[in-house]
């Protein structure tokens, strides 16, 4: 074997490393180094090795989501928010993200499945980025920016701290596609169960699903109502809070 014969050869063993054993393609890498074929020829057959690798992995990411997510159950809302500022009181109740982390972190493990957060602070502003990934290697993102949540007494860094949670459960929820048990203890903070919208708040409602262009017919079939005037109190910040996050995600995208 010549010289240049040699040097071939190592250089397209060099740009064949192992992708799976098991993919057909890997096979026909093995051949074609062995039959001194160009490193051009080389390079096209890892690409396809990479993508039917990268198909495989994402297969078995939807099907362990899938399987995770039948297995998840509603997440009891455990924490109260009560308190009265300038623009009036705010009450409603949530799951906090330490709730979350119990119900969800065993049955993802068992699946394979792990989150993590990217966290950017800037013109006062925080964006959180959600990422979910398989034991495969495939993973997907989920990003929301909100302002600094300077509602209460909070100081700066509480300021961050509280949005930075806050978004943290959220793009956790989207990206898993949870559910949290509606509030049934809405009467006990002197709401009935049946009362219904103040006709200002179903005019904020209106306002923030145009905004959003949300169907409006699905919004009303997703809170079991005909129309926006039959909304419920108790469903009222629930409604809000998922409206300001499609508005939040829109103007996001919007921003890029």
């Amino acid at each position: 074997m010549s010289q240049a014969m040699e040097i071939h050869k190592e250089r397209t063993q060099a740009v064949a490393p192992a992708v799976l054993d098991s993919n057909p393609v890997m096979e026909m890498i093995r051949q074609a180094v062995a039959a001194g074929q160009p490193l051009d020829v080389i390079r096209e057959l890892k690409d396809m090795a990479k993508e039917l690798a990268d198909d495989s992995a994402r297969r078995a990411f939807e099907a362990a989501m899938s399987a995770a997510k039948a297995e998840i159950p509603t997440i009891t809302k455990n924490r109260a928010v009560d308190f009265t500022s300038a623009k009036g009181r705010t009450n409603y109740r949530h799951e906090d993200l330490a709730e979350i982390a119990r119900v969800i972190d065993p049955i993802l493990g068992k699946h394979g499945l792990a989150y993590r957060y990217e966290t950017v602070t800037e013109g006062g502003k925080v964006r959180v980025t959600c990422i979910v990934s398989h034991r495969e290697g495939h993973s997907v993102r989920n990003e929301l920016t909100a302002d600094h949540d300077n509602s209460g007494n909070k100081n700066s860094i509480q300021a961050v701290g509280s949005t930075i949670t806050y978004l943290q459960r959220y793009t956790l929820k989207a990206a898993l596609g949870l559910a949290a048990s509606n509030d049934d203890d809405g009467a006990k903070h002197g709401q009935k169960a049946d009362d219904l919208l103040k006709p200002e708040q179903v005019e904020q409602v209106r306002d923030l699903i145009e905004k959003t262009d949300t169907d409006i017919a699905l919004f009303c079939e997703t809170f079991k109502v005909e129309a926006l005037n039959q909304l419920r109190v108790v469903d009222f910040d629930s409604a809000v809070r998922s409206l300001n996050i499609k508005l939040a995600r829109k103007l996001s995208e919007a921003g890029k």
